[in-house]
């Protein structure tokens, strides 16, 4: 007869989304939440980045304290120019690893930030056309305009859309362009 547990599997069965309106609230909520991890990606990078700048200033503060320390105690014109050379010469080395740090930060947050805006907008598109064309074939007679009219707007937004990833994929790529030039120019 039934197999065991086939019976309440099929009475308990989750209900298909077949009304729009459910598929939108779906797509929107999934969206969200992928916005959400892409947003706590981003606070991720940039709490390391602050996390660097912290320690980066506690270093410079350090290391200028000292320094004057050392200016003070300083008896011959010679001496102080043996000091001041050892205290600048580090710097650019010092500056060159800073700068290598903040691109590492900025090219891996700004890649998984792209990755998770890219997935959640590709997800969020296919979902809400699937809605739209469910809502077109229930639609009733007579509002064939209204579907036309909507069918159009779905298509102006989803070139709207692909304008806007090519353009953060450009503003991505200058940006990661810059942070590398800047760092090979130090």
């Amino acid at each position: 007869m039934f197999e065991r547990g086939s019976f309440v599997s099929t009475l308990f069965k989750e209900p298909e989304m077949n009304n729009p309106a459910e598929q939108i609230i779906a797509a929107s909520q999934t969206h969200l939440q992928a916005f959400e991890g892409a947003a706590m990606k981003a606070f991720a990078a940039a709490e390391k980045l602050v996390e660097l700048n912290m320690a980066a200033s506690k270093a410079v503060l350090g290391e200028s304290l000292g320094h004057a320390k050392a200016v003070l105690c300083v008896k011959s014109p010679q001496e102080f120019m043996s000091l001041q050379t050892a205290f600048f010469q580090p710097v650019a080395e010092k500056s060159a690893a800073y700068f290598q740090h903040v691109q590492s930060i900025a090219t891996e947050g700004g890649t998984d930030f792209s990755k998770q805006i890219e997935t959640s907008l590709a997800e969020a598109k296919k979902a809400f056309a699937a809605s739209v064309d469910q809502l077109v074939k229930n639609a009733p007679a007579g509002s064939e305009a209204a579907v036309a009219a909507l069918q159009n707007a779905m298509s102006q937004g989803q070139k709207a859309v692909e304008t806007a990833q090519a353009n953060f994929a450009v503003v991505t790529k200058q940006t990661s362009d810059m942070v590398k030039k800047t760092t090979q120019a130090v």
